[in-house]
């Protein structure tokens, strides 16, 4: 085990230029400055088991459905979009925007085997829901074994002497 030696003066040094950065954002855009960057938006996911299906459920508000696309590919499931700013105030050569705009995009990989075309999307009151069939599971088959000239049977279980115990 590691031993780190606490230095208190580092941890002050840290939150010092925590807060002179946000102070210094916040003044610098008060006096007329240009102004900070836009906040980057990245909509909120859950994504849940339901059933036979996975199912996502993105909250966009502000995004019209037109502005929102859903793409399968190769087992990655891609949302994108783009919330345009609607509201700007303007006053004494600032501006205000709380509201985070721009475009998003969020991926997820899905498990091996979902089929493409049982995805289905709904975008209603600002969700989006899209539900994801889950891939079905292979199970084992029988294999038939022929012996000698004679057509396949299919061997439900041998005997330690080699004989077989039924035939279909």
């Amino acid at each position: 085990m590691a031993v780190i030696r606490w230095e208190p003066a580092r941890e002050i040094n840290s939150l010092q230029q925590e807060v002179n950065r946000l102070f210094g954002s916040f003044f610098d855009t008060q006096a007329g400055a240009a102004p900070a960057a836009p906040r980057r938006w990245i909509p909120a996911m859950d994504l849940v088991e339901q059933g036979e299906h996975y199912v996502l459920r993105a909250d966009l508000p502000g995004v019209s459905e037109d502005d929102v696309n859903v793409e399968l590919d190769e087992n990655v499931l891609t949302i994108s979009g783009e919330r345009r700013s609607e509201h700007d105030e303007q006053h004494d050569g600032y501006r205000r925007i709380e509201r985070a705009s721009g475009s998003f995009s969020r991926s997820l990989t899905l498990p091996d085997g979902v089929d493409p075309a049982g995805v289905r999307a709904r975008f209603q009151h600002g969700v989006l829901e899209v539900a994801v069939p889950k891939p079905v599971q292979r199970k084992p088959q029988r294999v038939a074994i022929s012996v000698g000239a004679e057509q396949p049977a299919v061997v439900e279980a041998g005997t330690s002497d080699g004989h077989r115990e039924s035939d279909s």
